[in-house]
């Protein structure tokens, strides 16, 4: 009988600790990243305009002299069909953590599915991610 009560107990005390790790999850883990600088896959609803073809997305940091002047670059690209975001360490930090993000700046092209189709690490020229985009728009 007093093992019954024992178990009885573990199992209730098991139950409640995986309802309370569970509770505390808002939401699931970030898409599985492996171990490359750049993220190769991004859940969308953890951007503005996740129903947008396409996403461009520049982690940056204001700590970092390459990232000025970056987003700037980026900003014209934002339409209809490109929503474009600056993801800043000290206005985000979780995000940076959710994603693996070590190093700034890191600008990636994602399509809807969510899945990096270009990268560029370091400061870029406009017209680079400009055309990376057109020739992902366009094929």
């Amino acid at each position: 009988m007093t093992t019954r009560v024992v178990l009885a107990a573990v199992l209730v005390v098991a139950a409640a600790a995986i309802a309370w790790t569970l509770d505390r999850r808002k939401r699931s883990a970030a898409p599985f990243q492996g171990r490359t600088l750049v993220p190769q896959q991004l859940d969308r609803h953890d951007f503005p305009r996740a129903d947008a073809p396409w996403l461009v997305v520049l982690w940056s940091s204001r700590a970092c002299e390459s990232c000025r002047g970056l987003a700037d670059k980026l900003h014209p690209l934002e339409s209809a069909d490109v929503a474009v975001v600056e993801v800043e360490f000290q206005t985000d930090p979780e995000l940076h953590r959710r994603y693996s993000i070590e190093a700034a700046p890191i600008t990636v092209v994602v399509d809807a599915e969510g899945v990096t189709r270009a990268s560029f690490t370091g400061a870029f020229e406009a017209a680079e991610v400009w055309g990376a985009l057109a020739q992902l728009r366009e094929g």
